[in-house]
């Protein structure tokens, strides 16, 4: 019997359950309309900052011959206020909301910890990028917007190459593979793939998540693979290695250094509508505080995180590509299309598999899981042996 890919695609998604699948219906689509409640929230705090003259009365006590020191005194104010503000709808949002799907065991306490360190690593270093937006604002006229972009790129680029080891070890464990057959496996991918060993960690990722993930992190020197305890608990030695070589393909095509480059062109684009539309949005939250001003922060955020917002799909639709990419390059790598589906359809769990075209273009970061498991089947049937296949499908999921 000819291998058929849509039947195999099908068997896999059978393995769902009707409530599985409603399940992460319900939390996909929530995830889709808190995009919309969070601008509206965003909006709120924004009035709400505003409107009480907190940043108006901090900088008037500020000395005027210390402009940067203005900036950065009021930035950070504006970045502890604006979170505490939020901080009711992050707990639904975050915590709440992800207890009750079943999407995290992490207690109350340790959230709202953890987020008061990424609060303060935020304020502190966000800060100093605000320093140098407000100053090129200043002094070079009409074009700030595309120096403020470039500004950003080598923000982001430092704090990629800082993150895994200044950064990330503040939230979770990173450590080596313990050993046995998995660390074997991935580190002979790893040394096939001319990735230094010491590049290859696990993470207790289930501190904050029970999802199926791993990732990629840094650049240069600094870049390594991290996959998480869930998906070494929860995966087979043949969907460890599917995910690893998927993971090494993000590493060896360089999409970190692709996504620099698309968030620098994002941010020249955000800046440049920020500038052709602040006037109007400071006047509808009622301040008078022009552009340069940095009493008017709240707003400047607001309104270029507004564009972010707007262009999420172009965003999204660029890491798709990167997704697919890393897919087909652990298919051509490591060969075992069925270990890939069946590392796939693990994380269907929090992302709905079988989202429409249009859905998925707007809101998803990842091909739909069925559209993933379709192309590992392709791959199977144009390039694995008759007798392979039929090896392969003793392997395969039972719908029933």
């Amino acid at each position: 019997m000819s291998f058929d890919p849509g039947v195999a695609t099908q068997a896999y998604i059978d393995t769902l359950s009707a409530s599985e699948l409603a399940l992460a219906r319900g939390y996909t689509t929530g995830n889709h309309w808190l995009i919309l409640v969070g601008l509206a929230v965003s909006a709120l705090v924004t009035w709400l900052i505003v409107r009480t003259g907190i940043l108006e009365k901090l900088y008037a006590k500020l000395p005027e011959n210390w402009p940067n020191l203005r900036v950065y005194v009021v930035s950070t104010v504006y970045s502890l206020v604006s979170a505490l503000f939020t901080l009711p709808y992050s707990i639904y949002t975050d915590w709440w909301r992800e207890t009750e799907y079943g999407r995290t065991s992490q207690p109350l306490g340790d959230y709202l910890g953890q987020s008061a360190i990424g609060l303060v690593i935020s304020a502190l270093f966000g800060s100093l990028l605000v320093i140098g937006v407000y100053f090129l604002i200043r002094r070079t006229g009409r074009f700030w917007w595309a120096w403020a972009g470039g500004l950003v790129t080598g923000f982001t680029a430092l704090t990629m190459l800082l993150s895994p080891a200044l950064i990330e070890p503040l939230f979770n464990d990173f450590e080596e593979i313990p050993q046995g057959e998995v660390r074997d496996a991935v580190l002979t991918m790893s040394a096939e793939a001319g990735i230094p060993t010491d590049r290859i960690f696990m993470f207790d990722g289930s501190r904050q998540s029970n999802n199926f993930t791993a990732n990629v992190s840094g650049i240069g020197s600094s870049a390594r693979i991290a996959i998480s305890d869930v998906a070494m608990g929860e995966a087979s030695l043949d969907e460890v290695r599917a995910v690893t070589g998927h993971e090494i393909g993000h590493y060896a095509l360089g999409h970190v250094w692709r996504m620099i480059g698309v968030i620098s062109a994002m941010a020249i684009v955000g800046f440049f509508l920020t500038a052709k539309t602040y006037d109007w949005f400071a006047r509808k939250f009622g301040t008078s505080a022009g552009l340069a001003d940095v009493r008017g922060v709240a707003v400047l955020v607001f309104v270029v995180g507004l564009f972010l917002t707007l262009a999420t799909p172009a965003l999204n639709a660029i890491v798709r590509i990167g997704e697919r990419e890393a897919d087909a390059y652990s298919l051509r790598t490591v060969n075992l299309p069925d270990a890939l589906s069946g590392a796939l359809i693990k994380t269907a769990e929090y992302r709905y598999p079988l989202a429409g075209p249009v859905e998925e273009a707007i809101f998803y970061t990842h091909p739909s899981v069925e559209r993933r498991i379709r192309s590992a089947m392709e791959w199977k049937a144009a390039n694995m042996p008759e007798a392979a296949k039929e090896t392969e499908a003793v392997n395969e999921p039972n719908p029933e």
